[in-house]
């Protein structure tokens, strides 16, 4: 299997692209068949009420788990034997829904060890990553504190930062607003629609659906492990299935 090489030719369309992925835990069928495309610049929102496999969808992008069926592909080469790190280097970078920050170390370590370790950068370049992502976050006010004493909703942008250093193409949210305020959230959508604007791709799984649509371009609503509707927003929201069956207290 050829790998992309980082930063080297033009992009191809999509940059992100997953065919009939599935994953199974012994009986249990937790992904089925999913997939999805996304161009350079494209936010996608994946929805779903709890064990709809949102999170293994994200595995499976990210490379942290591995397909028992599928395929995924970043700009245009498969990447599917591809671990974490490696496709981390290459431009997929994720966040987690619980933050989990090198306690110890200060705001600006933590984001220079995303800059080093998940973009492959050194020295001078390393430093500039760290504190442009500091700064897109909102965090260079706090970037000498010690990771472990931050509240939630910075340890949530930490969580961001670290990601955004590595210079992705791609990045994959996994829940980052939730818990937060609706100021605390406010913020947050705006760093990550400056994101998208910047070029990236993203794919977002939310619980909080009004932050989502206000952001993503598409809405993929997953059950049971699979696809039940994708498309625009408020199509998505409106189609019966989705509102009878998972998104009807959301929607009301």
């Amino acid at each position: 299997m050829s790998e992309p090489v980082a930063g080297s030719g033009p992009v191809l369309e999509p940059v992100l692209e997953a065919e009939g992925l599935g994953r199974r835990y012994g009986e249990l069928t937790v992904l089925d068949g999913v997939g999805l495309r996304l161009r350079a610049g494209e936010a996608l929102g994946v929805v779903g009420p709890n064990g709809a496999g949102k999170t293994t969808l994200l595995g499976l992008l990210s490379g942290s788990l591995a397909p028992d069926a599928g395929t995924v592909r970043f700009r245009g080469h498969d990447v599917t034997a591809l671990g974490p790190e490696r496709r981390c280097q290459l431009g997929i970078a994720r966040t987690h829904q619980v933050p989990r920050p090198f306690a110890g170390l200060t705001v600006l370590e933590n984001v220079l060890v995303g800059a080093a370790q998940g973009g492959g950068l050194r020295g001078a370049a390393a430093d500039r990553a760290a504190l442009e992502a500091l700064e897109l976050c909102g965090l260079l006010g706090v970037a000498n504190r010690r990771a472990g004493t931050l509240g939630l909703m910075h340890r949530k942008r930490l969580e961001l930062a670290r990601a955004v250093a590595t210079g992705p193409s791609v990045l994959l949210l996994d829940e980052i607003g939730g818990g937060l305020t609706e100021a605390e959230s406010a913020g947050l959508v705006e760093t990550i629609r400056e994101l998208r604007d910047r070029g990236a791709a993203v794919v977002w799984i939310e619980h909080v659906v009004h932050i989502l649509v206000q952001v993503v371009d598409r809405l993929l609503c997953l059950a049971s492990g699979r696809a039940i509707a994708e498309g625009a927003p408020d199509e998505v929201m409106r189609d019966p299935v989705v509102v009878g069956a998972y998104l009807g207290r959301v929607a009301e």
